[in-house]
């Protein structure tokens, strides 16, 4: 007989409670169990000392008597430090951009590193712009009467 410590799913719709149960890893998720040691209630606070409650002695004898504990589990005793923490899997690449695209960013970065090294530098654009006179602004026009042409004649403001 092959034992798993798992929860199982008790509670109301949208309102999900856990027990923390040694149980046959042929028996359903929430059928027959041989002991509870534990519960979880995902809806309290993280912070909370109730989120979590777990007999430590009997998991000890569960884990030593050959019970393997389900993911979830086995993150909860990591943390109650009866066993080492679980590895955490490879993230997946789907969500990274594809090989085309990577290639096309690696291009646009190494373009822009490029321009970087060719553009001059602070120092070097403040001793060009000290050498450089300072342009006079060109005299402003006065405003032509009838710019638009409409033909109309605007009234004079008083």
């Amino acid at each position: 007989m092959s034992l798993r410590i798992r929860l199982a799913r008790g509670g109301a719709k949208k309102r999900p409670y856990y027990r923390i149960v040694i149980a046959d890893s042929r028996s359903p998720r929430d059928g027959r169990f041989i002991e509870k040691i534990g519960s979880y209630n995902p809806m309290l606070a993280k912070g909370d000392p109730n989120r979590i409650v777990l007999k430590a002695d009997r998991a000890k004898h569960w884990l030593s008597a050959g019970a393997r504990p389900s993911d979830r589990v086995a993150k909860f005793l990591a943390r109650a430090d009866l066993i080492v923490a679980p590895p955490r899997p490879q993230q997946t690449k789907k969500p990274q951009p594809k090989k085309k695209a990577q290639e096309r960013m690696k291009a646009a970065a190494a373009e822009a590193e490029a321009k970087a090294a060719e553009a001059p530098t602070e120092e070097a654009a403040e001793a060009q712009a000290q050498e450089a006179p300072a342009e006079e602004p060109a005299p402003e026009a006065p405003p032509a009467d009838d710019a638009a042409g409409d033909g109309e004649e605007k009234p004079a403001t008083e």
